[in-house]
């Protein structure tokens, strides 16, 4: 049984920062991609990085580059979301996603496993 929990989110200022975290359990860690998305009300859910745990690559959507910095820690089966400088435009619910391969890694639809989600609002 799949499983992947968020932890992290919260309430804070503009400016401020938060970390987000992913356990992974119950999958093969190792050689695919794993992806934090976000959505907010009345949005499409948005594909905001993805680090492809084998190789260590790793991809941003445009309005996080320089904020934002996905990283691993293989031994814990963990990805973390550092999240600096956050803007009010970040509020939303944030999810991780696993998938084996994916072509679009912004792509929601390639993503088989999903978080249950951790709000982060930004005021």
């Amino acid at each position: 049984h799949v499983q992947l929990v968020e932890s992290g989110g919260g309430s804070v200022q503009a400016g401020e920062s938060l970390r987000l975290s992913c356990a992974a359990s119950g999958y093969t860690y190792n050689r695919n991609c794993m992806a934090w998305f976000r959505q907010a009300p009345g949005k499409e859910r948005e594909g905001v990085a993805c680090i492809y745990t084998g190789s260590g690559n790793t991809y941003y959507t445009d309005s996080v580059k320089g904020r934002f910095t996905i990283s691993q820690d293989y031994a814990k089966n963990t990805v973390y979301l550092q999240m600096n400088d956050l803007k009010p435009e970040d509020t939303a619910m944030y999810y991780c996603a696993a998938a084996w391969t994916v072509e679009n890694w912004a792509a929601a639809h390639e993503y088989s496993f999903w978080g249950q989600g951790t709000q982060v609002t930004v005021s």
